[in-house]
Protein backbone atom coordinates (compact mmCIF):
# COMPACT_ATOMS: atom_id res chain seq x y z
CA UNK A 1 0.00 0.00 0.00
CA UNK A 2 1.13 3.55 -0.78
CA UNK A 3 -0.10 6.41 1.40
CA UNK A 4 0.25 10.05 0.37
CA UNK A 5 0.74 11.82 3.70
CA UNK A 6 0.66 15.34 2.27
CA UNK A 7 -1.53 17.52 4.52
CA UNK A 8 -2.62 14.49 6.59
CA UNK A 9 -3.06 14.86 10.34
CA UNK A 10 -0.80 12.46 12.23
CA UNK A 11 -3.77 10.71 13.86
CA UNK A 12 -5.38 10.03 10.48
CA UNK A 13 -2.11 8.73 9.05
CA UNK A 14 -1.50 6.39 11.96
CA UNK A 15 -5.05 5.09 11.88
CA UNK A 16 -4.68 4.30 8.18
CA UNK A 17 -1.44 2.41 8.88
CA UNK A 18 -3.05 0.40 11.69
CA UNK A 19 -6.08 -0.49 9.59
CA UNK A 20 -4.06 -1.48 6.53
CA UNK A 21 -4.01 -5.22 5.80
CA UNK A 22 -0.75 -5.00 3.84
CA UNK A 23 2.59 -5.82 5.43
CA UNK A 24 4.40 -3.54 2.96
CA UNK A 25 3.56 0.16 3.37
CA UNK A 26 5.16 3.16 1.65
CA UNK A 27 4.46 6.67 2.95
CA UNK A 28 5.15 9.52 0.54
CA UNK A 29 5.32 13.26 1.31
CA UNK A 30 5.76 12.73 5.04
CA UNK A 31 6.06 16.13 6.76
CA UNK A 32 6.44 15.91 10.53
CA UNK A 33 3.69 13.42 11.39
CA UNK A 34 4.34 11.89 14.82
CA UNK A 35 4.24 8.34 16.21
CA UNK A 36 4.48 6.59 12.84
CA UNK A 37 4.86 2.83 13.30
CA UNK A 38 4.38 2.97 17.06
CA UNK A 39 3.99 -0.53 18.49
CA UNK A 40 3.90 -2.13 15.05
CA UNK A 41 5.04 -5.68 14.38
CA UNK A 42 5.32 -7.62 11.13
CA UNK A 43 5.44 -4.53 8.90
CA UNK A 44 7.94 -3.13 6.42
CA UNK A 45 7.36 0.62 6.37
CA UNK A 46 9.21 2.91 3.96
CA UNK A 47 8.96 6.65 4.60
CA UNK A 48 9.84 9.28 2.01
CA UNK A 49 10.14 12.61 3.76
CA UNK A 50 10.70 13.71 7.36
CA UNK A 51 8.66 11.96 10.07
CA UNK A 52 8.00 13.74 13.36
CA UNK A 53 8.78 12.79 16.94
CA UNK A 54 8.60 9.25 18.35
CA UNK A 55 8.95 7.40 15.06
CA UNK A 56 8.78 3.68 15.87
CA UNK A 57 8.06 4.18 19.55
CA UNK A 58 7.47 0.79 21.22
CA UNK A 59 8.31 -0.86 17.87
CA UNK A 60 7.78 -4.58 18.29
CA UNK A 61 9.38 -6.24 15.28
CA UNK A 62 8.70 -4.11 12.22
CA UNK A 63 11.31 -2.57 9.93
CA UNK A 64 11.10 1.17 9.24
CA UNK A 65 13.26 2.81 6.56
CA UNK A 66 13.39 6.59 6.25
CA UNK A 67 14.68 8.24 3.10
CA UNK A 68 15.45 11.52 4.83
CA UNK A 69 16.07 12.93 8.28
CA UNK A 70 14.09 12.14 11.43
CA UNK A 71 13.15 14.24 14.45
CA UNK A 72 13.38 13.49 18.18
CA UNK A 73 12.83 10.27 20.17
CA UNK A 74 13.19 7.80 17.31
CA UNK A 75 12.71 4.25 18.63
CA UNK A 76 11.52 5.42 22.04
CA UNK A 77 11.27 2.27 24.22
CA UNK A 78 11.36 0.00 21.17
CA UNK A 79 11.33 -3.74 21.85
CA UNK A 80 12.40 -5.31 18.56
CA UNK A 81 12.81 -4.65 14.86
CA UNK A 82 14.96 -2.16 12.94
CA UNK A 83 14.91 1.53 12.08
CA UNK A 84 17.17 2.67 9.23
CA UNK A 85 17.63 6.39 8.58
CA UNK A 86 19.28 7.72 5.41
CA UNK A 87 20.07 11.03 7.05
CA UNK A 88 20.42 12.47 10.55
CA UNK A 89 18.36 12.12 13.73
CA UNK A 90 17.30 14.63 16.37
CA UNK A 91 17.63 14.32 20.14
CA UNK A 92 17.00 11.26 22.36
CA UNK A 93 17.40 8.66 19.63
CA UNK A 94 16.68 5.24 21.15
CA UNK A 95 15.42 6.63 24.45
CA UNK A 96 14.89 3.71 26.91
CA UNK A 97 15.34 1.30 24.01
CA UNK A 98 15.40 -2.33 25.17
CA UNK A 99 15.67 -4.32 21.94
CA UNK A 100 16.13 -4.02 18.19
CA UNK A 101 18.56 -2.02 16.08
CA UNK A 102 18.74 1.60 14.91
CA UNK A 103 21.06 2.65 12.08
CA UNK A 104 21.63 6.37 11.42
CA UNK A 105 23.66 7.17 8.32
CA UNK A 106 24.82 10.59 9.51
CA UNK A 107 24.54 12.38 12.88
CA UNK A 108 22.43 12.30 16.04
CA UNK A 109 21.60 15.09 18.46
CA UNK A 110 21.79 15.14 22.26
CA UNK A 111 21.14 12.20 24.58
CA UNK A 112 21.11 9.35 22.06
CA UNK A 113 20.76 6.05 23.91
CA UNK A 114 19.73 7.64 27.20
CA UNK A 115 18.39 5.00 29.63
CA UNK A 116 18.97 2.29 27.04
CA UNK A 117 18.90 -1.17 28.62
CA UNK A 118 19.01 -4.89 27.91
CA UNK A 119 15.81 -6.77 28.61
CA UNK A 120 15.81 -10.56 29.13
CA UNK A 121 17.31 -11.99 25.91
CA UNK A 122 17.17 -8.66 24.06
CA UNK A 123 20.10 -6.27 23.74
CA UNK A 124 19.55 -3.05 21.76
CA UNK A 125 22.01 -1.56 19.29
CA UNK A 126 22.44 1.96 17.87
CA UNK A 127 24.95 2.58 15.07
CA UNK A 128 25.73 6.21 14.22
CA UNK A 129 27.70 6.90 11.07
CA UNK A 130 28.67 10.48 11.83
CA UNK A 131 28.90 12.31 15.13
CA UNK A 132 26.82 12.47 18.33
CA UNK A 133 25.80 15.36 20.55
CA UNK A 134 26.33 15.67 24.29
CA UNK A 135 25.16 13.10 26.85
CA UNK A 136 25.46 10.14 24.51
CA UNK A 137 24.57 7.01 26.49
CA UNK A 138 23.50 8.93 29.58
CA UNK A 139 22.48 6.42 32.30
CA UNK A 140 23.20 3.58 29.89
CA UNK A 141 22.22 0.30 31.55
CA UNK A 142 22.71 -2.19 28.71
CA UNK A 143 23.08 -2.64 24.98
CA UNK A 144 25.60 -1.28 22.49
CA UNK A 145 26.16 2.15 20.96
CA UNK A 146 28.62 2.52 18.07
CA UNK A 147 29.80 5.90 16.74
CA UNK A 148 31.79 5.65 13.52
CA UNK A 149 32.75 9.32 13.15
CA UNK A 150 32.88 9.14 9.36
CA UNK A 151 32.54 12.92 9.05
CA UNK A 152 35.01 13.78 11.82
CA UNK A 153 38.79 14.03 12.06
CA UNK A 154 38.74 13.92 15.86
CA UNK A 155 36.66 12.57 18.72
CA UNK A 156 33.11 12.46 17.22
CA UNK A 157 31.11 12.79 20.46
CA UNK A 158 30.37 16.01 22.35
CA UNK A 159 30.50 16.54 26.12
CA UNK A 160 29.41 14.31 29.02
CA UNK A 161 29.46 11.02 27.12
CA UNK A 162 28.30 8.18 29.40
CA UNK A 163 27.24 10.33 32.35
CA UNK A 164 25.66 8.02 34.94
CA UNK A 165 26.47 4.96 32.82
CA UNK A 166 26.18 1.68 34.72
CA UNK A 167 26.02 -1.00 32.01
CA UNK A 168 26.38 -1.68 28.30
CA UNK A 169 29.20 -0.52 26.02
CA UNK A 170 29.88 2.50 23.84
CA UNK A 171 32.28 2.02 20.92
CA UNK A 172 33.82 5.09 19.32
CA UNK A 173 35.94 5.09 16.18
CA UNK A 174 38.45 7.92 16.34
CA UNK A 175 41.97 8.98 15.43
CA UNK A 176 42.33 10.60 18.86
CA UNK A 177 41.48 9.53 22.40
CA UNK A 178 39.17 11.71 24.50
CA UNK A 179 40.53 12.38 27.99
CA UNK A 180 37.83 14.53 29.57
CA UNK A 181 35.11 11.97 30.32
CA UNK A 182 32.74 11.61 33.30
CA UNK A 183 34.03 9.71 36.32
CA UNK A 184 31.39 7.02 35.75
CA UNK A 185 33.15 5.90 32.54
CA UNK A 186 36.30 3.88 31.86
CA UNK A 187 37.97 4.18 28.45
CA UNK A 188 40.33 1.79 26.66
CA UNK A 189 41.35 0.81 23.16
CA UNK A 190 39.20 -1.91 21.66
CA UNK A 191 40.74 -5.36 21.48
CA UNK A 192 40.15 -8.02 18.82
CA UNK A 193 37.41 -9.60 20.93
CA UNK A 194 35.65 -6.22 21.16
CA UNK A 195 35.79 -5.75 17.41
CA UNK A 196 34.31 -9.20 16.88
CA UNK A 197 31.35 -8.20 19.04
CA UNK A 198 30.44 -5.24 16.86
CA UNK A 199 31.65 -6.19 13.37
CA UNK A 200 28.29 -7.65 12.29
CA UNK A 201 26.54 -4.37 13.13
CA UNK A 202 29.11 -2.37 11.19
CA UNK A 203 28.66 -4.75 8.26
CA UNK A 204 24.91 -4.13 8.40
CA UNK A 205 25.56 -0.38 8.45
CA UNK A 206 27.75 -0.73 5.36
CA UNK A 207 25.16 -2.88 3.58
CA UNK A 208 22.43 -0.34 4.30
CA UNK A 209 24.36 2.77 3.31
CA UNK A 210 26.89 1.42 0.79
CA UNK A 211 29.86 2.31 3.02
CA UNK A 212 33.37 0.83 2.75
CA UNK A 213 33.83 -1.78 5.49
CA UNK A 214 37.62 -1.89 5.02
CA UNK A 215 37.94 1.86 5.40
CA UNK A 216 35.84 1.82 8.56
CA UNK A 217 37.64 -1.08 10.20
CA UNK A 218 41.07 0.33 9.37
CA UNK A 219 40.88 2.83 12.23
CA UNK A 220 41.20 2.68 16.01
CA UNK A 221 38.10 1.95 18.08
CA UNK A 222 37.76 2.85 21.75
CA UNK A 223 35.44 1.19 24.26
CA UNK A 224 33.64 3.00 27.06
CA UNK A 225 32.34 0.88 29.94
CA UNK A 226 30.89 1.70 33.33
CA UNK A 227 33.20 2.28 36.29
CA UNK A 228 31.77 -0.50 38.41
CA UNK A 229 33.56 0.64 41.60
CA UNK A 230 31.14 3.48 42.19
CA UNK A 231 29.49 4.81 39.03
CA UNK A 232 27.26 7.41 40.73
CA UNK A 233 29.70 8.64 43.37
CA UNK A 234 30.73 11.76 41.52
CA UNK A 235 27.15 12.74 40.82
CA UNK A 236 25.89 12.93 44.36
CA UNK A 237 28.82 13.42 46.80
CA UNK A 238 31.89 15.60 47.00
CA UNK A 239 34.55 12.94 47.64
Amino acid sequence: MIIDAKNMHFQDLNEEIRNCADAEITIDNCIGQRYIGSGESGRNIIINGTPGNALGAYLNGSKITVNGNVQDAVGDTMNDGAIIVYGSSGDATGYAMRGGEIYIKENVGYRAGIHMKSYKDKSPVIVIGGSAGSFLGEYLAGGTIIVLGLNSDGWPVSNFCGTGMHGGKIYIRSKTMQKNLPKQVMLRKAEDSDIMEIKKYIETYCDNFNADIDEIMNETFYVLTANSKNPYKQLYVHN
